[in-house]
């Protein structure tokens, strides 16, 4: 009889080790759920960061090209564009970095993907027209919606190679390519309008999305 109550009171004692371990292992659990949900805020809050720095250099940019500052004395074009400057400076004073996971075959396609655009972009000052169809339809491979223009299939099936993050970054560089070459083309009819035809040239396109 002593001997059975050993055996239960030590058969009790592990059962009860074994439930503390348990709930303190359900404990520590928890809490990584937790945690993991405030490190993807955390990402998530650092690439907005990244995408607000993109948009105000790129419109601190496009105010400095303006027609509005080429219609105002040049006294004042200086004062503003110090100003420009000073917010350009501000900004890049502003450093966010949001690694991205990848495994060797993600690396690659990003690489390829890059090179791609890097290349069309090249070309912008020799032929704006086939350098911004180009874009168009590596744009469109990017797209989720139905494409109103040709699309690029082989770029595509490269940028399904690549992790979601930088599919989310390649389709932004697009988009931003694409809207500047627009708004050179809206600067360069407004100041054709004002002035007279003057020479077509295409300057300062990506010298600061590279």
């Amino acid at each position: 009889m002593a001997q059975a109550k050993i055996s239960a009171k030590a058969h009790e004692g592990r059962f009860c080790r074994s439930s503390s371990m348990a709930d303190r292992s359900s404990r520590l659990l928890e809490s990584l759920d937790q945690l993991e949900l405030r490190v993807e805020a955390l990402r998530d809050a650092a690439t907005a960061v990244e995408q607000e720095k993109e948009i105000l250099l790129e419109m601190i940019h496009s105010i400095q090209n303006s027609q509005d500052m080429r219609q105002i004395s040049d006294g004042e074009r200086e004062e503003l564009n110090l100003t420009a400057n000073r917010l350009m400076g501000r900004t890049l004073t502003v450093e966010v970095s949001v690694e991205t996971i990848r495994n060797p075959q993600q690396e690659e396609s990003l690489k390829h993907a890059t090179k791609i655009i890097d290349e069309v972009v090249s070309k912008f000052l020799d032929d704006v027209g086939t350098a911004k169809s180009h874009l168009m339809s590596l744009y469109s491979a990017c797209s989720s919606e139905v494409p109103p223009g040709p699309v690029d299939q082989k770029f595509q099936s490269i940028v399904i190679g690549c992790a979601l993050e930088d599919q989310k970054k390649i389709k932004r560089r697009l988009e931003t390519l694409l809207r500047n070459i627009d708004n050179s083309d809206k600067a360069i009819k407004l100041l054709e309008h004002s002035k007279g035809a003057g020479p077509k040239t295409l300057q300062n396109m990506d010298g600061k999305f590279n």
